[in-house]
């Protein structure tokens, strides 16, 4: 504590940031690890893992061969044509409605998908419904007199006492109106299939070792993993201007490393901050993100720095806080404060960034495309986990995200906190697997609207016999 204020002082005194996060050697250089220059002098660490596959052999090959006996079970050749193709199409069509006094009318017209993964593996086909929310930015404005002003309710007589009934908003035209009309194959992903890949995202202060429970897991399972180092944290390049960390930048970051490893259908896994990273890259590449897991991610809000925050103060300020920064994040972000979370906060080499780096992020939290529009829009299927005792994000931020998703799938794990993934892991592993295995059941759909049809044209059969007119012989 004593070392860190000396420092502090000496910061301010010279104008100099201390504790700069330079790339590091790491520990396990040949356990996936590779440094990935997204721009000239900006260097991420990536750790990529790629399964071991046995080589497929095409028929020709196979009828060459004599006396072998080869078995084609699809699990057994991951790029085999059935793996991608097989899967569900899902009709995703909406349409959202922004109003100028604030409302957000959200029409579901066509599937809309909503299940317990865990208890209900097809999930539910729900029929069309309407969501009308407030969004969260709308700041109430004097505005123009109304023309046709609304005349006042009359008094009732005395002695009679009627409750008044809310207030109602009048809906004028429309400040904006989005439409979506397309289809979207929903497939399950396994380890076996060649053409899929996981991508991790950390928040502010992590690193992708906070990730290693889930890392060495979908590797064990097959899965080709790739989780970076955003700029400033773990063992990547640290650059010392603070416009190397707003959104836009390290988005821009995030969007070299998924091109680099993209494969046919990809899963993207956030956290924190990472989870608006991954709500980018699935809104700018429709066709190549499958699923998504937003873990404490927050609400469906744009993203704007708070300036009556403590990470506003000068660097130097914060080097000498960094003590307490670092014991608030330990008791905000783990719902029990014991040894093993110290481990796993060290281990995880989390919240280890420069006071400058960590006020650039935190001030370069700038993004207003992000709001509830936005996060509408989005038509691939979404895992929303929460951890119960997080006091960053609050329960209701992500129920309205679920609320305002098309096919969205909430989970809560009680015994969770912030960091629930290192806390939980074998959970958040269990929840993780589900969903990515899951896919739609379209089959009572189409039995629905069989029955239906059956119903219409025995009504119309006895309808045609009630009208009918006898035969004469």
């Amino acid at each position: 504590m004593l070392t860190s204020i000396t420092e502090g002082i000496l910061c301010c005194l010279t104008g100099k940031t201390a504790s700069l996060v330079l790339p590091l050697e790491s520990s396990e250089p040949s356990d996936g690890f590779e440094y990935v220059e997204v721009k000239p002098g900006r260097v991420l660490r990536v750790r990529h893992i790629v399964p071991e596959r046995q080589p497929i052999e095409t028929e020709k090959q196979v009828a060459g061969k004599e006396n072998v006996e080869v078995d084609c079970d699809d699990k057994d050749f991951p790029e085999s044509k059935n793996d991608s193709d097989t899967g569900s199409i899902v009709h995703c069509k909406r349409k959202i409605t922004v109003y100028r006094n604030g409302q957000l009318v959200i029409e579901n017209l066509g599937d809309v998908l909503h299940s317990e993964i865990l208890q209900c593996q097809d999930g539910d086909l729900e029929p069309c419904s309407t969501v009308e929310v407030e969004l969260a930015d709308f700041k109430e404005i004097a505005s123009s007199p109304d023309p046709n002003p609304v005349p006042p309710p009359v008094p009732p007589p005395p002695g009679e006492h009627k409750p008044a009934p809310p207030p109602r908003r009048r809906r004028r035209k429309p400040k904006r109106t989005v439409l979506i009309d397309s289809k979207r194959l929903i497939s399950s992903c396994k380890g076996t299939h060649s053409d899929v890949a996981l991508f991790f995202v950390h928040g502010v202060g992590g690193s992708l070792d906070i990730w290693s429970s889930q890392l060495d897991f979908f590797s064990r399972l097959g899965y080709e993993v790739i989780a970076p180092d955003l700029a400033g944290h773990g063992a990547s390049t640290a650059p010392q201007i603070a416009a190397a960390y707003t959104f836009y930048a390290l988005a821009e970051d995030l969007r070299a490393i998924f091109k680099r490893y993209a494969r046919k259908r990809n899963i993207l896994i956030g956290h924190s901050y990472g989870v608006s990273f991954c709500t980018f890259l699935a809104h700018e590449y429709p066709d190549l993100v499958h699923k998504v897991v937003m873990i404490n991610g927050g609400g469906p809000t744009a993203l704007e720095p708070s300036l009556c925050s403590i990470f506003q103060l000068p660097s130097c300020v914060l080097h000498c806080l960094s003590p307490c920064l670092a014991w608030s994040f330990l008791k905000a972000g783990f719902a029990r404060q014991g040894a093993k979370e110290k481990q796993l906060l060290k281990q995880g080499n989390a919240f280890n960034v420069s006071p400058f780096v960590l006020r650039a992020m935190m001030s370069g939290q700038y993004w207003p495309e992000g709001d509830e529009v936005y996060h509408a829009e989005l038509t691939v299927p979404i895992l929303l986990v929460h951890g119960m005792c997080d006091k960053f994000v609050p329960m209701d931020e992500d129920q309205r995200m679920a609320e305002i998703l098309l096919f969205a799938f909430l989970k809560v794990i009680e015994e969770g906190s912030h960091m629930v993934m290192m806390e939980c892991p074998e959970t958040v592993n269990t929840l993780l697997h589900e969903f990515f295995l899951w896919e739609p059941d379209m089959s009572r759909k189409c039995s629905s609207k069989t029955d239906t049809e059956k119903a219409i044209a025995a009504s119309d059969t006895l309808h045609m016999l009630k009208n009918s007119k006898p035969v004469d012989k």
